[in-house]
Parts: C-alpha cells; structure tokens; sequence
C-alpha cells in the first residue's frame, strides 16, 4: 500500500484517522491561503483542501495524500477563528440560540497516478441559549481560542450545542464516513 500523508498538524485530524485504523505520516502543507477569494463556503472549502493537498503532493512521490479545510458558517459568511478572547464572546454571544453550520473540504491525491477528488461535508449546529457567565465561564477556560467559531464540539464546548444534523466528525475536522468511502477509490481499505 502506497504512503498515506496527512497535510495538517491538526491533532484531532490526526486523532480521527488513528481512530480508524490508518497508518500515516504528517507533513503540513505550507499553502498560504488567499485572503481576497469570494467563492460560496463548499466551493471555498473544497479549493483549499485542495491546494493544501497540492502543496504537500510536490513533496511525495508515490503516496496518497489527504487534506482538510474546516470552517463555520453563521449568516452566510465564514466565521474564523477568534484573534481575542473578547472577539470570542462576541461570536458567541451572536451565535446563541441559533443555528449555524460547520463545513469541511478535504482532498485526496494519488501522486502516481495524479488522481484527485475534493469535496465538501456540511454539518448543521443548533447552539443552545448561553448566559453571558458561561459565554465568559468558557472563554476563559481557553478553548475557544484556536478554534473555527470560537467553541470545539469535542471538548467542553460540546455542552453548548442543543442538537446537531449530520456528521459529528465533520465538525471535529474531517468527515470519516464520506472520506473513507472515497479512500476506497484510492485503493485505500479500512474495513
């Protein structure tokens, strides 16, 4: 079987693919993303993963190369992550009570065959009505601070969600179901 690299540091992408089972190696992309693209979020998140996965690919021959780009979606537009804790209570102050969604573009790469596909998963978040204490009671536990929208689903943020539709992994930062099905296209099993 061909090398798998994963092109993100992200520990929880890295921590969803041991879960299941695949051996691979982590080699970060060094794709500077476009600050001035207006495309519509699946567009945008398929494109980026894509780059990501083209960046790492000029570096491995013979490999078969994933990449991943996560985001939320509140009102129509990309919401990044927090660059202050007090921008953090913001996001989440706004996003309270409401709905918004989290989107993930990944890519895969066959480097010897030049074989690619790049899609995007969408997941919708119910937030529940939060206090202004637990807004602050969470910002300063930390969290929020390196994470798309402010909050992370698998951590103490997890309580602040009412429901969600969809994919409980596309949220932490890859798709499973969906990836491993295309995984199967390159040749890759994991069950």
């Amino acid at each position: 079987m061909k090398p798998i690299i994963l092109a993100s540091e992200s520990p929880r992408r890295k921590d969803l693919l041991k879960q299941i089972g695949i051996n691979f190696e982590v080699d970060p992309s060094n794709y500077q993303e476009e600050k001035n693209l207006n495309l519509e979020p699946h567009k945008l998140a398929k494109y980026l993963s894509l780059q990501k996965a083209k960046d790492v690919a000029t570096r491995h021959k013979k490999s078969i190369i994933i990449a991943a780009d996560t985001f939320v979606v509140f009102e129509g537009k990309v919401i990044g992550k927090p660059n202050s804790k007090e921008e953090a209570r913001e996001k989440l102050n706004k996003m309270s009570g409401r709905p918004h969604s989290v989107i993930t573009g990944f890519a895969i790469i066959d480097t010897e065959t030049n074989k690619m596909v790049s899609k995007s998963v969408e997941t919708k978040i119910y937030f529940k009505n939060i206090t202004s204490e637990e807004i602050d009671s969470y910002v300063a536990s930390g969290e929020s601070m390196d994470k798309g929208g402010g909050y992370a689903i698998q951590g103490l943020g997890g309580i602040l969600i009412d429901k969600i539709e969809g994919d409980y992994y596309n949220v932490v930062g890859l798709p499973l179901p969906v990836l491993v099905e295309e995984l199967k296209n390159f040749g890759v099993k994991v069950l």
